[in-house]
């Protein structure tokens, strides 16, 4: 019996049980690689997500994109309170109303300069090409999650950006979640695995798209050139001796404890908790008084990453050494960690960044929004996305070409007898308008 299989994000060890349960060992495989040259990826430490995901919104003023969030509660919440901040936000997720949600999702369609904050309900069989961004405000579970989400942006191949600000409460909060499943045990631990995946490409000090695309088998030379850690690389220290402390920290506490106590511990922070168990007497307590609490919180979820520790939510997120810890202990396995960014740099960050609407400047930009604007104002009397007149591509190409005559306009892609006969006159004017100006 003919059968094929297809897949957009499976890594090669699904694509394996793919071909086995089908029986699928003698078929042909056709591949194509997994990379986006056009998104720009940026993932953060968690530290006042709201102002953060302001800053990187600020960015992309006139641009349409996406904000995923975990609940409901949340994506309600951020779009409230990106609409008081001046950002035209609508909420997206499968409890709303149907009517509301189908308007919400009508005005992303057809709309420019509009936010939509979801939770992954909303993407499946949504094909808005000129999505410029995507950004997370909660971890997603898995890789093949994270690349099908930030995947929704740039699909019209034009510069786009995703960005992530996450934390330790992510990683317990997922691996909650799985353990509280109803999964069997061994999709369970496939689950944790993939979230281990991630949570290692938010740790990377090296090129994030030649992590992302490793977890997929396909091998990249790094240094991309079009992500946080390659246009700022981050920097490293040599932290065996915090590790060691660190896990005889967790040793000496019973490995009853989650990061944030056992990092109270390190620190030398007196307490009622550090007082009732006792552990203000212990000779680790203030063993890390040296190193800040928050690069502690670092350490710990680097540590995590490494698999030299796990948190056990039966325990109630309690951290627990791996065996793998044994050789750190023994002096046989350095460690390495990634300097978390400063905040000041954090803050900066953005303003180093290119012009992402459509890599245009100057009179050539200038024309660019002349024309989005009589696109939108058309899209608007046809009641149909904007790009359904013209893509974003064609924009740009009359921006940069600037064809003087219909022969001339009608030798662009994207560009049809008959879009050239509904069109064509309204776009042609504008160009040659400037001409004249």
């Amino acid at each position: 019996m003919p059968r094929v299989a297809l897949t957009a994000t499976a890594d090669p060890h699904t694509r394996d049980d793919i071909i086995e349960r089908l029986g699928l060992d003698a078929a042909e495989i056709f591949t194509t690689s997994f990379d986006r040259p056009n998104i720009a990826y940026e993932i953060v430490e968690r530290d006042q997500p709201r102002q953060q995901l302001l800053r990187f919104l600020s960015g992309h003023k006139g641009n349409s994109g996406i904000v995923y969030c975990l609940s409901r509660a949340k994506v309600e919440d951020t779009a409230e309170w990106l609409n008081g901040q001046g950002v035209r936000a609508l909420a997206y997720h499968a409890g709303m109303d149907r009517a509301v949600r189908d308007a919400n999702q009508d005005a992303f369609l057809k709309e420019e300069n509009l936010c939509l904050v979801a939770t992954v309900a909303f993407g499946m069989g949504i094909d808005k090409p000129n999505v410029r961004y995507v950004a997370h405000l909660d971890l997603p579970g898995s890789v093949e999650a994270y690349y099908q989400e930030t995947g929704r942006a740039g699909r019209d191949g034009l510069p786009s950006e995703v960005w992530m600000a996450y934390g330790m409460a992510d990683v317990i909060q997922r691996g909650r979640m799985i353990d509280e499943g109803s999964a069997a045990a061994e999709i369970k631990r496939v689950e944790r695995a993939k979230l281990n995946a991630l949570l290692a490409i938010c740790e990377t000090a090296s090129c994030r798209r030649q992590a992302i695309l490793a977890h997929f088998g396909e091998a990249h030379a790094g240094q991309c050139g079009n992500c946080d850690t390659c246009l700022k690389p981050v920097e490293t220290w040599e932290g065996t001796e915090a590790a060691i402390k660190a896990l005889a920290a967790i040793y000496r506490t019973g490995e009853r404890f989650g990061a944030g106590h056992v990092v109270e511990v390190l620190v030398g922070n007196v307490n009622e908790k550090t007082e009732r168990f006792g552990h203000s007497q212990m000779p680790v307590f203030g063993a890390g008084k040296d190193i800040p609490a928050r690069v502690w919180q670092s350490v710990f979820r680097q540590m995590l990453a490494m698999g030299l520790v796990r948190v056990d939510h039966e325990a109630y997120g309690a951290l627990k050494l791996e065996p793998e810890a044994r050789a750190v202990f023994k002096h046989e396995r350095p460690v390495f960690f990634r300097k978390d960014r400063p905040a000041s740099e954090r803050r900066t960050k953005k303003a180093e960044r290119t012009e992402r609407k459509s890599g245009l400047s100057g009179a050539d930009g200038t024309l660019f929004e002349a024309l989005r604007a009589e696109r939108m104002a058309i899209a608007k009397s046809l009641g149909v996305p904007p790009y359904v007149v013209f893509p974003d591509t064609t924009l740009i190409a009359f921006a940069t070409d600037k064809p003087r005559s219909r022969k001339e306009l009608l030798a662009i892609s994207g560009v049809g007898q008959a879009k050239l006969e509904r069109y064509g006159d309204a776009f042609l004017e504008i160009i040659l308008a400037q001409d004249r100006g």
